[in-house]
């Protein structure tokens, strides 16, 4: 077990990380400067991966542009408050050393669904025609 200031100070580092992260994001949009990562499906494929235009989209978000950020990547948007409820609860867990759990995440049901939907999303916003086209990223 260890003592509150080690956890502490582990969970600032990584705070400090993804606050540096969140900042570059923020200054720099993906769309204009080289040195962020390419989606490596899209560039060996010519198709959209269900992650594509989430960087974009996180610039976006970061500008307040819900809309921009929706249209880019859709899937991701929607799925930013579980995350963010998830990692709550582990940050939580981890400071405090309780064993709250998120039961919705450890249902079967739920994460096969999820996956399932993912799939279908990567699949759908590949398809050429109207509305389907609606989720591939603008570009």
């Amino acid at each position: 077990m260890q003592p509150i200031y080690k956890r502490i100070s582990w969970l600032l580092a990584v705070g400090i990380v993804l606050a540096a992260l969140g900042y570059l994001y923020f200054l720099y949009n993906p769309t204009q400067h080289s040195f962020f990562l390419s989606c490596p499906f899209k560039s060996l494929t010519g198709y959209h991966c269900a992650g594509c235009g989430s960087q974009r989209a996180i610039h976006q978000l970061l500008h307040g542009e819900w809309y921009s950020a929706f249209r880019l990547n859709p899937f991701m948007v929607v799925s930013l408050p579980l995350v963010f409820y998830g990692l709550g609860t582990k940050i939580y867990n981890y400071l405090f050393q309780k064993e709250h759990r998120v039961q919705l995440f450890y249902k079967p049901w739920f994460i096969y669904g999820y996956f399932a939907i993912a799939i279908l999303y990567w699949i759908l916003r590949n398809v050429p025609f109207t509305p389907f086209s609606y989720l591939a990223p603008t570009e």
